[in-house]
């Protein structure tokens, strides 16, 4: 689909993620380095699972440091969810940790607001698509969207994009030519 405009927004949730899989590795990996150590069977399964999320996360963490990229902790937790697998009690959270290490990458995504003649799509995990009958207004300002639904719902969102006012205007004009095309 050939959109006439795409705004992408800012992702709030990238810090959030990121602590919340730190504090789940961090907690996998004490927990694996226990069971090695009470375990009545040496297992080498453990240790090498706790030192591979534990080396996983250095990296990511030295990685940030040096280069200030974003970075992904999908690999600690594909390993963690190993780790999980092996353990002799809740072995079934190597479910969630899974899931955890396939979406982690989609959820740190920029969320990107696609806008066409016909519809506006927002592209979530699963794309939402919305007609322009569903919206009362639609701005961009000083770098912020706001995207206000006839259903008295309000999206306001802090864009990346760092475009003029004249692209702005355009925007919004294009928004109101749609918006008033739809309403008569």
């Amino acid at each position: 689909m050939v959109y006439q405009y795409v705004v992408t927004l800012k992702n709030t949730s990238r810090k959030f993620i990121d602590t919340f899989s730190l504090l789940l590795l961090v907690i996998t990996a004490l927990l694996l380095f226990r069971e090695q150590y009470f375990s009545p069977n040496i297992k080498i399964a453990y240790l090498f699972g706790a030192i591979a999320i534990i080396a996983v996360i250095g990296w990511n963490i030295y990685q940030q440091k040096k280069n200030k990229q974003t970075v992904y902790y999908s690999s600690a937790l594909f390993i963690a969810a190993i780790g999980w697998v092996t353990m002799p009690y809740l072995s079934w959270l190597f479910i969630p940790f899974a899931l955890m290490g396939l979406f982690e990458r989609q959820a740190k995504m920029p969320l990107e607001v696609g806008f066409t003649d016909s519809v506006i799509v927002i592209n979530t995990l699963i794309r939402r698509r919305y007609k322009w009958g569903d919206f009362n207004n639609i701005i961009l300002k000083d770098n912020l969207l706001t995207l206000d639904f006839k259903t008295n719902r309000l999206l306001q969102r802090e864009t990346i994009d760092e475009e003029g006012d004249a692209q702005e205007d355009e925007f919004n004009d294009y928004c109101k030519r749609q918006l008033l095309a739809v309403s008569c």
